[in-house]
């Protein structure tokens, strides 16, 4: 294999740029040309490449986003779309193609390959919702749970000083990962998340018990895709039966998916770009490179996509243990 391309494709996430170093630099030293796609998908239909050298990836394992961009590329996802970018690589003389994103971006990996089975691919979890199965953790979700409890222990610091009751909105629409770990470690009251059933009256009660307690400051963590609606609905329906807090509402948005990427996400997607590219010259297709109890594993791409894992039942009971 003489040419690869790397891509960053759907929501950016900390730590992708560590990833594109990690892929450039491996492919480098095994004397492979290697070029960047620019805005994911779009970039490989438009036909829209970087020339990746050493330099180009230097001074940016530090740095949130992508430096290739990304997009959500429809019309990749309409064979017309898939044929030009096909054959873009073709004229290119690209043999490889590396993947750094999370579901939808796997779906669309997945296509291409089936469909035009001389080009190999290989997926890179780059998502903070840690939502793919075979691996334990994608690239970017440490930083955004600690980006999630550095912002939490500041609200709960106005929290304490007024008496408020704070119901705090994290990203997760199908997935409730990131409100779970962020929500334990910043000793949330209550932790609401897509994957259980939230009943207001007992959350209510939870609150009641606080009160009695003489509790000085509450924050309740929701996940966006909450059942319940979301954390201003939510908010809305436990003042009507509980007012003896002021309520307040803080959506963290897209604070979440931004800033330096920490040290294990850096050595995360450091250690998988450099897999990815060992993956291609081994002659793997179709999977995505993922670390599970420290050790490399390959799981393929039409499985990773299945992603919605259950929620291990002894951390939900933890979580509400320490609530008390």
């Amino acid at each position: 294999m003489q040419h690869i391309a790397v891509l960053t494709s759907g929501g950016d996430a900390p730590g992708m740029n560590a990833a594109i170093r990690a892929v450039v630099r491996t492919g480098l030293y095994h004397n492979m040309q290697v070029s960047g796609s620019v805005a994911g998908y779009e970039g490989l239909i438009n036909n829209e490449f970087r020339d990746m050298n050493s330099a180009s990836v230097g001074n940016i394992i530090q740095r949130g986003g992508t430096i290739l961009k990304t997009a959500r590329s429809k019309r990749f996802m309409t064979p017309e779309g898939r044929k030009q970018a096909y054959e873009n690589l073709k004229a290119r003389g690209i043999e490889g193609l590396v993947v750094i994103g999370g579901d939808g971006s796997f779906r669309g990996a997945e296509v291409l390959a089936t469909e035009y089975p001389d080009i190999r691919v290989i997926g890179i979890p780059g998502t903070i919702d840690n939502d793919l199965f075979g691996t334990d953790f994608t690239i970017g979700y440490d930083t955004a749970i600690n980006t999630v409890v550095e912002a939490v222990d500041n609200i709960r610091d106005t929290a304490s000083s007024h008496n408020r009751l704070f119901f705090v909105e994290v990203m997760g629409r199908d997935a409730g990962l990131i409100a779970l770990r962020s929500g334990i470690a910043v000793g949330a009251e209550a932790i609401l998340i897509p994957e259980t059933q939230t009943h207001v009256d007992k959350l209510i009660a939870q609150l009641e018990r606080g009160w009695k307690r003489q509790k000085s400051g509450h924050v309740i963590i929701v996940a966006e895709g909450d059942d319940a609606g979301g954390a201003f609905k939510i908010a809305e329906l436990v003042q009507q039966k509980f007012d003896k807090l002021e309520t307040k509402v803080a959506i963290l948005g897209h604070i979440q998916r931004g800033g330096n990427p920490t040290c294990m996400d850096r050595v995360l997607a450091t250690r998988l770009g450099y897999e990815s590219v060992e993956a291609l010259l081994a002659g793997k297709n179709r999977v995505m490179v993922g670390q599970k109890a420290g050790k490399v594993e390959f799981t393929p791409l039409s499985q990773a996509v299945k992603h919605i894992m259950d929620v291990n039942d002894t951390i939900l009971k933890m979580a509400e243990i320490m609530s008390l």
